[in-house]
């Protein structure tokens, strides 16, 4: 077993123990009366959208329509695939379609992204409805484990649909929340007219228990399933442990040596207007994680540090030792108060998460696509 596979195992035997506690797991009342309410549904709905996160296409899958087959009536949504690995994602593509699963990726956050995928339910509702379009109403239901961005998506639809809707203003709004598990009720919004078009937004829904205990680490890091369940720190290694076992650091060469020799030719020059700038900024916002000055340190710290570490992270110990390092040095980049030294790993944590999550650090897709064979399932 390598290092990488060690610690996410230690992760997901963690999920699946607090999973498996009665009262205090994931699976609440509100989740129990959610998995009725749509399980109650989804033979009255025209479409069936299933969404998925694209970095964890299988991990993902939502459970209850594993004896649904994928028809015209059922389709896979990959979401936020801006944050999946490119080339991976185009094998996933052509394994669905090999496979006569429709399929469609998308960036909820992408307007042009969302537009597209708009046209394309709206082709797909046209086949359902062949005659007297202007007279039908077509309902599409939106499933799916917490956190795979289902709310983001019905929001960026409904705003798209509201351009061009004829009832322009007159739509419910939507509201988003980050956390996952958030969305309680069954919602309806209209996204598109001719044929009319309403989406069912529905609550995230896990299984009462999983027993896979990679398809739990894998939802923890991701966000599925929330931090406290496991800890940040821990969440954190664990993707440290992937960037390490990956070459995905290597990319950030130029912010050690080009970019650095860049920014001293610019000074050489007589930009020191625009780098006392740079320097009032860095003060006033110096704890703030998400400025591109400081995500650029963070990406010239990992690869200094994971390029300069002369171990073999196959091992675990030697993995861990620098894992170590990576979090002392990542103190510096996040410009953590020394003073703050008892909380400053579970900082460091926090931020580094956030950064991964958002796609500031890389695009990772954790599930490998499944080899060709006959027998393969989605």
């Amino acid at each position: 077993m390598t290092s990488l596979s060690k610690i996410g195992r230690e992760i997901g035997n963690a999920v699946q123990k607090i999973g498996n506690r009665e009262g205090g797991g994931w699976y609440g009342p509100h989740m129990a009366a959610a998995s009725r309410a749509v399980t109650d549904r989804v033979p009255l709905v025209d479409l069936v959208l299933e969404i998925r996160d694209a970095r964890i296409p299988f991990s993902s899958a939502f459970e209850q329509l594993r004896n649904y087959p994928f028809s015209s009536r059922r389709i896979l949504v990959l979401n936020k695939m801006d944050l999946a690995n490119h080339s991976q994602l185009k094998e996933l593509t052509n394994y669905f379609k090999e496979r006569n699963c429709i399929s469609f990726c998308v960036n909820s956050h992408n307007r042009d992204n969302v537009k597209e995928f708009l046209n394309f339910l709206q082709a797909q509702a046209r086949k359902l409805k062949k005659t007297d379009l202007l007279s039908h109403t077509i309902t599409v239901m939106l499933v799916g484990i917490p956190n795979v961005g289902k709310s983001a998506l019905v929001k960026a639809l409904h705003h798209i649909g509201r351009i061009s809707a004829e009832e322009k203003g007159k739509l419910k709004h939507v509201m988003v929340t980050p956390q996952p598990g958030e969305t309680r009720d069954i919602n309806s919004f209209k996204i598109a007219s001719h044929p009319n078009i309403y989406v069912l937004d529905t609550p995230g829904i896990l299984p009462p228990a999983i027993q896979d205990i990679e398809v739990c680490s894998k939802l923890a890091l991701t966000g599925a399933i929330r931090d406290s369940f496991v800890g940040e720190k821990k969440l954190a290694e664990y993707f440290l442990a992937i960037l390490n076992s990956s070459d995905e650091y290597k990319k950030w060469a130029k912010f050690s040596t080009y970019e650095n020799d860049r920014s001293v030719l610019q000074h050489s020059v007589g930009h020191s207007a625009s780098s006392q700038l740079e320097t009032k900024k860095r003060r006033q916002y110096p704890t703030d994680h998400t400025q591109d000055f400081v995500v650029q340190k963070v990406r010239q710290t990992l690869f200094e540090v994971t390029s300069c570490f002369d171990g073999n992270v196959e091992q675990g110990k030697d993995m861990l030792k620098l894992i170590d390092i990576q979090f002392k040095a990542l103190k510096e980049a996040f410009q953590i108060p020394e003073d703050l030294s008892e909380v400053a790993d579970t900082k460091v944590a926090s931020k580094l998460l956030n950064l991964y999550r958002t796609g500031r650090l890389g695009h990772f897709t954790l599930d490998p696509v499944p080899r060709r064979t006959s027998n393969d399932s989605q």
